[in-house]
């Protein structure tokens, strides 16, 4: 076989303008690259499937209350599982040292890999095509290329230095790649976003597809990722992920839902809020998350109610947040209560507070979810653009932009708050902590900040030597980084 990829070649994703076309799998049998990439349609699939790497770390084993995902949540301690679970999950739920044979570990590398392989792949084979026009051409490389740098991004913020590669594998004999710094796996994703900037794609997609504002959003992310941790560029990194985010901004493509309910709406897919998110459908690919925040033991709350307690908010992270946070209302971000079902009258008391981010009306009737998983949120990129402007200017802003960007996402959750003339730093640190809590972000902004919430005091302090609601250690530098798999090291030496 002339190239490892086609492993998702070989889903034939039909493009159309239907999410539910989109997800669609249409296995077609193994063909080599040079006679697959023929028609439009052919290159549709190639590129559509290049997006199936996105799910790759929601996989589940013993039901969907174990899952590689959520060692993101278990790393911050402001999370705890009501099932019990094993010393794969126990390790990152305590903060112990990771064994590099966990096999956590080794999903989330696939995760990672497995995918920038298909990415190669279609980079490759699509531009040596010659049947489409320059602009087609252009377009469907540039969603492939936000991917690949998607990938690659989550990568590095994991694992640090790890192999770049950016052509497919065409020998067998030669896939001991070597680590590269961390700096060159950031100058690969900039270029890469880069490229898909200037690909001709539309600010938005009700699809679901890579969108230039995806592509602007992911940069103002990692630009200012680049500025903090672990690589600190500072200012002049600082003011990239400001201008971008600005772009974005200024756009007035994307606003704020006024209810926090909307953000749970199917009917409300890729639109407003949702930059970019993965497409999950009730019938063909379901989101296990309605499902894993359930109560456990069981709770006679939703039609299927078997599957929860994998994840779960600290109790002293949920008293963290202030006294008239709308956020903290029953049934916006977290639940205590609800309905008995199909008894409506009967309401059950639930043993702690859970997440109701991801409570979904139809599953608790159907047993199904078809919501998806928002991966950049509008509110997160009005935060990052408050961010770096704050950090720009010492600790402390008054630019008016910026204060502008925090207080969209602040008054919404105090909607009687008035707006300030100075926005310390710390402020917009812990509105980050409150506004994006259990959605798959606090840990890189830990990381790359070196902050955490003080939940006691409900202050920003420094993230080494801080213990986390629920850990048994203290942060310490060790838990930066997660180990390369011992699986991988022992395939290939170069990674000790």
């Amino acid at each position: 076989m002339k190239q490892l990829v086609n492993i998702l070649v070989m889903l034939a994703v039909l493009f159309s303008g239907s999410c539910t076309k989109f997800l669609e799998e249409d296995p077609a049998g193994f063909v080599t690259p040079d006679k697959y990439y023929t028609t439009e349609e052919q290159v549709q699939a190639a590129v559509n499937g290049t997006y199936a790497g996105l799910d790759d770390i929601f996989t589940t084993g013993l039901g969907v209350s174990v899952s590689p995902s959520f060692l993101l949540e278990y790393l911050t301690g402001y999370s705890y599982r009501q099932r019990p679970s094993d010393n794969a999950d126990n390790e990152f739920l305590r903060l112990d040292p990771v064994d590099p044979a966990n096999p956590h570990l080794e999903q989330w590398w696939r995760a990672v890999y497995y995918p920038l392989e298909n990415c190669n792949s279609v980079i490759d084979n699509l531009s040596r095509t010659t049947f489409l026009t320059e602009a087609a051409k252009k377009r469907y490389l540039g969603e492939v290329y936000f991917l690949r740098a998607w990938y690659y991004f989550q990568g590095v913020r994991l694992f640090g230095d790890i192999p770049l590669k950016t052509t497919p594998t065409t020998d067998f004999t030669k896939v001991h790649i070597p680590k590269a710094k961390q700096e060159d796996i950031y100058s690969q994703i900039v270029a890469d976003l880069k490229v898909a900037e200037q690909s001709g794609l539309p600010w938005t997609d009700i699809t679901g597809h890579v969108s230039k504002g995806a592509v602007k959003s992911l940069l103002a992310k990692v630009y200012i990722t680049m500025a903090g941790y672990p690589l600190k560029k500072g200012n002049a990194f600082y003011q990239l992920a400001f201008d971008k985010s600005l772009e974005v901004i200024n756009s007035n493509e994307f606003w704020l839902f006024p209810l926090y309910e909307d953000l749970r709406k199917n009917s409300l897919k890729n639109t407003a809020e949702h930059i970019f998110s993965l497409q999950r459908d009730m019938v063909i690919s379901g989101n296990m998350l309605h499902f894993v925040v359930m109560p456990f033991p069981d709770l006679p709350i939703s039609i299927q109610p078997a599957y929860g307690g994998a994840l779960a908010p600290r109790i002293e992270f949920y008293n963290s947040y202030a006294a008239g946070d709308r956020r903290k209302d029953e049934q916006v971000f977290f639940f205590t209560k609800y309905p008995e079902f199909n008894n409506p009258a009967s309401i059950i008391q639930l043993p702690a507070p859970l997440i109701f981010k991801y409570w979904d009306d139809q599953a608790e009737q159907t047993g199904k979810t078809g919501q998806n998983f928002t991966y950049l949120r509008y509110a997160d990129l009005l935060l990052l653009c408050a961010e770096a402007r704050a950090m720009m200017d010492g600790g402390t802003t008054n630019h008016a932009a910026a204060i502008d960007a925090w207080f969209e996402v602040h008054h919404r959750a105090f909607p009687t708050s008035v707006k300030p003339v100075q926005l310390p730093l710390t402020e917009i640190l812990k509105e980050r902590f409150w506004e994006l809590s259990y959605e798959w972000q606090t840990w890189f902004d830990m990381i790359r900040t070196r902050k955490a919430l003080n939940t006691t005091t409900s202050q920003v302090v420094d993230l080494i030597g801080y213990k986390a609601p629920n850990h048994v250690n203290p942060f310490a530098n060790r838990d930066l980084l997660l180990p390369i798999p011992l699986s991988e090291v022992q395939k290939n030496p170069l990674l000790k």
